[in-house]
């Protein structure tokens, strides 16, 4: 499977809002301090978790179907072996709304089938990479 082009990557960072998947309120973990990180560079960040009713200061969606704003790349902090289900979300909601343009996988998450379903649907993905670090590189 072809990785992201850099070209990819740049198009993604143009991202407003950012759905995380997996988003966590523990500050020095990854799925804390990298959204926590992308709020400070001026991203809306819309936490997906479950099981906190807040992160980084906003109210957290249950799922990413619960999201009620447009999202422009969804950002996962999930194991690998739940990235199938929430390509299906993404494409859910791109297929409903019309508005995910990206799929960002974190460091050490990876599923080659996932991501060719979701680049069939059009999205632009990117895995087994930091957002954080890659802003890094690019942006600042």
């Amino acid at each position: 499977m072809t990785d992201a082009t850099e070209a990819d990557i740049r198009t993604l960072l143009d991202a407003e809002t950012i759905a995380v998947v997996g988003c966590s309120a523990t500050p020095g973990k990854a799925a804390h301090d990298v959204p926590a990180y992308l709020q400070r560079q001026g991203y809306e960040i819309v936490p997906v978790n479950p099981h906190r009713d807040e992160v980084l200061g906003r109210e957290a969606a249950d799922s990413l179907a619960d999201v009620s704003e447009r999202v422009d790349l969804v950002d996962v902090f999930r194991p690998s072996e739940e990235v199938s289900g929430i390509v299906d979300a993404v494409i859910e909601r791109v297929e409903r709304r019309g508005d995910v343009e990206g799929l960002w996988l974190q460091l050490g998450i990876r599923d080659d089938d996932a991501v060719a379903r979701a680049r069939d649907a059009g999205l632009t993905v990117v895995q087994d990479r930091c957002l954080k670090v890659e802003h890094g590189r690019l942006r600042d």
